[in-house]
């Protein structure tokens, strides 16, 4: 049921772009040895400078003469605005500035090999902009030739494949191609909250997670076309082209859906340099390692190939010592973005709750939502229709009355599955893992109306 929106509040955006290589270093620092505090105390200070005109601007003020905003015409309603075309391609309005994919200053020691994270607190709806979608790169990013770039497609010996073949970009274009939308996330997402709180804002704990909608060609076509040996060959082994020699093996109880994709567009468009073009692999519902960009080589095998990238990095340290190895799958999980940590709620009052979730099991059933830590769950609304292994956008109708809050979301998948709170997930994880944490997010909402990231043992 929607409310009076004279009776809403205004809520302050988080300071993105307050942290640097000294700032992270020491929330880092800070985090580890258990002290909060320093985390509000930064974003307090990152805020003071920006609440002002920020709250003044959302306002609506009615003097006794009327608004001076309808009163008075500007200066876009008495002139000819700029010419059609004037950018060849768009670019947002100067006044969302703001709305970056950041890297985290200290999170890698270069920053060809890092990450970028997605604003997911300034998104609407299910589609990550490519150009906010997040990064992930182990030898940096390159912008190829595509009428250079070749996909060789071979088997792991001579009779896997009757018919070996190197395929163009146009001769892969040629071919039949569907659209679907699915999240990409990376497995080390949310990785750095795993021993406690970490990062302040949503953008750095839960950014390295996009939704797109993905063209190209199903991979098992391309194994057909090669005459493949579905007797023998079980396992696919994924190469990329960049320098970091980065390979993935993908079973092939995923190709025989045709889920599994050599894509070439992203968004209506061809995918951007910094996602892979002009190829890369599209994995529904497993970790984006798995996602190769700038593909160049397909090999089908029998066997998994124990690349460096699945059997000594992107394992899960479990609490006895052991790796956990080829855990890929993402499961169920989901975060309230708005009111999300670094926030301000300006005033009591109604508030549209929002967030996302996703599962790559399927599709979300549900999503529960807390507003008293975990207490009592209210059903969420699901806007549109859920889609398997893709973001799915929630809202639910909270008022607020300016005492102390615990805002929490809890995500239930067509399969059964539901996302665990940090004590479920540490008694059988430990707490020094860094992939696959999928647990219950906590925002607290203070007195004040600041909004902080916070974990509840």
């Amino acid at each position: 049921m929607i409310r009076d929106p004279n009776g809403s509040g205004r809520l302050l955006k988080a300071p993105e772009n307050f942290l640097d290589r000294e700032g992270i270093r020491r929330v880092f620092a800070e985090a580890k040895a258990g002290r909060r505090d320093f985390i509000r105390g930064a974003f307090a200070a990152a805020a003071a400078g920006l609440a002002t005109p920020l709250a003044t601007s959302q306002s609506n003020p009615v003097a006794g003469d009327g608004d001076p905003n309808i009163l008075t015409l500007p200066a876009h309603s008495r002139g000819l605005g700029q010419s059609v075309a004037t950018d060849g391609y768009g670019r947002p309005s100067r006044f969302e500035a703001n709305v970056q994919r950041r890297r985290s200053p200290g999170l890698t020691q270069t920053a060809q090999a890092s990450v970028s994270f997605a604003p997911l607190q300034s998104l609407f709806g299910i589609v990550t902009p490519s150009g906010l979608h997040f990064e992930r790169h182990h030898q940096g990013w390159w912008d190829i030739d595509p009428s250079k770039h070749r996909l060789m497609v071979n088997g792991s010996d001579e009779k896997m494949l009757r018919k070996p073949m190197v395929f163009t970009l146009d001769e892969i274009m040629r071919l039949p191609s569907v659209s679907r939308f699915h999240f990409i996330e990376c497995g080390a997402n949310t990785g750095m909250e795993w021993g406690n709180v970490a990062v302040p804002t949503c953008q750095y704990s839960h950014g390295m997670i996009s939704c797109s909608e993905f063209t190209g060609v199903p991979l098992k076509i391309l194994l057909d076309l090669c005459g493949a040996d579905w007797k023998r060959g079980r396992f696919v082994l994924a190469e990329g082209a960049d320098g970091s020699s980065m390979t993935r093996t993908i079973p092939r109880s995923l190709i025989d859906s045709g889920e599994v994709l050599v894509a070439y567009g992203q968004n209506g468009e061809m995918l951007r340099p910094e996602n892979g073009y002009p190829l890369r692999l599209v994995v529904p519902g497993v970790q984006g390692v798995s996602w190769v960009k700038y593909l160049r080589r397909i090999e089908l095998g029998d066997q998994p190939y124990g690349a460096k990238d699945e059997v000594i990095h992107y394992i899960d340290l479990m609490p006895g010592g052991l790796h956990r190895q080829y855990s890929s799958l993402q499961e169920v999980k989901s975060v309230v973005t708005t009111p999300s940590g670094g926030q301000v709620l300006l005033d009591k009052g109604y508030y549209n709750v929002s967030g996302l979730a996703w599962s790559g099991r399927g599709k979300v059933k549900k999503v529960d939502v807390s507003v008293d830590g975990g207490r009592n769950w209210r059903q969420a609304r699901l806007e549109g229709m859920a889609m398997s292994k893709c973001l799915t956008r929630f809202n639910i109708d909270w008022t607020w009355d300016g005492k102390p809050a615990l805002v929490m979301s809890r995500a239930t998948d067509e399969t059964g599955h539901v996302q665990s709170n940090y004590s479920q997930l540490r008694a059988v994880r430990g707490s020094r893992s860094i992939y696959h944490n999928n647990a219950i997010q906590t925002w607290l909402v203070e007195e004040s109306g600041e909004v902080r990231n916070v974990q509840l043992a």
